[in-house]
């Protein structure tokens, strides 16, 4: 069986951001918190049931919306609670998301006293007009202030999110924010792309967007800001300091199972290779996910005519690509199921082959859609 992780969603935020497409809801009374905890953990007590598990917990992730607007006693009931049903690895990493503003971040030294070991911090930007234009609560001033903050609670392993191609921002703009991000000491620093995606207010009315020249430029000048601080590139928008890659995020990369709890959750769960990887899907409405009904919103056999492309799809975001043996072990299914397309990606040196690990070029990694349409069944 491959590692398990474990995803709880927390829903609510202080704002829906106009680009964001995750299941999020501006809180527009008291968070229901003490309730919702209950409803995680006996989501999790049922998932554990039904899907038989036995194997121990090799990462957490609680992410959302923002789930540093919890207190930290309904974070610590809801850690204790999954003790209590679980076992969990040695020094397993429990990441939290959090966003800056004093409120949260004065949260972050007890937090940590929980047992948290990794933030991930939602800063998107350092430059007060690009936030104000993404629809952010928080100041350039509150984003330097998390990171400090986040040091002094004891945080030797954090993350800070940063956005690139903003409306109105530059290749200096974006490479401000990179400078200060890496003067914060952060161990990881996320830097992706703003998509406009369907269902979200940018995808309605969208913003004008710099030039995919532009964007480019934007791009490979930060990427080798990063690189020249020791930054290391490890997956598509994912740059870390030496060793310290998001264990959790790496497992879901990997192709390896993860609970989902949650509203809006899913998970993946290996119960027989090949014929019987299951994805899990829990109800995306809070209100419904606390009314008492099933929190199983349904689940899904991944067919084994889709598993290449699944395991393609997630692989191919890292760096140091997949090998057969991951590829065997992990689906259950013979190496020959990779072909024709991986042949073809090889002789059109999309995909390179180097001491048994299969990776794409730099042409490859520029086009990845090109790479996965090869895959489809």
């Amino acid at each position: 069986m491959p590692p398990l992780s474990l995803y709880i969603h927390i829903p609510w935020c202080v704002k829906k951001c106009p680009y964001c497409d995750f299941n999020s809801h501006a809180v527009k009374a008291d968070v229901p918190e003490y309730q919702y905890v209950d409803a995680l953990l006996d989501d999790l007590s049922k998932d554990l049931q039904f899907y038989n598990i036995s194997r121990s917990i090799h990462s957490i992730f609680i992410g959302g919306g923002t789930p540093s607007l919890f207190s930290p006693e309904s974070i610590s009931r809801l850690l204790r609670g999954i003790e209590q049903q679980v076992e969990l690895n040695d020094g397993l990493e429990i990441t939290l998301e959090a966003n800056p503003g004093t409120f949260e971040s004065n949260k972050f030294s007890e937090f940590r006293s929980l047992g948290i070991n990794r933030l991930s911090i939602g800063i998107q930007s350092f430059n007060d007009n690009l936030l104000r234009k993404l629809g952010r609560v928080h100041s350039s001033r509150e984003g330097v202030l998390a990171a400090e903050i986040a040091h002094q609670a004891g945080f030797e392993n954090f993350n800070l999110d940063l956005m690139f191609g903003l409306p109105g921002a530059s290749p200096d703009s974006s490479q401000t924010d990179i400078e200060t991000a890496i003067s914060l000491d952060p161990t990881h620093i996320s830097f992706y792309q703003l998509t406009l995606e369907p269902n979200t207010w940018f995808y309605k009315f969208p913003p004008k967007l710099p030039d995919d020249e532009a964007i480019f430029k934007t791009q490979t000048a930060c990427q080798k800001i990063l690189a020249d601080y020791h930054y290391e590139q490890y997956e598509i928008s994912a740059y870390s300091q030496p060793g310290l890659h998001c264990r959790h995020n790496i497992n879901y990369w990997q192709f390896g199972d993860y609970l989902g709890i949650g509203a809006g959750a899913h998970g993946k769960i290996t119960r027989d290779l090949p014929h019987h990887i299951i994805r899990t899907f829990k109800p995306r409405s809070p209100e419904q996910y606390l009314s008492g009904l099933p929190k199983n919103a349904g689940a899904e056999v991944i067919s084994t005519i889709d598993l290449p492309l699944e395991f393609i799809m997630n692989h191919l975001r890292l760096k140091q690509g997949f090998t057969l043996e991951s590829y065997q072990s992990t689906t259950g299914l013979s190496i020959d199921s990779l072909d024709p397309a991986l042949s073809v990606c090889l002789k059109q040196n999309l995909i390179i082959s180097q001491n048994n690990h299969y990776y794409c070029s730099e042409k490859g990694w520029n086009f990845l859609d090109s790479i996965l349409e090869k895959f489809m069944p």
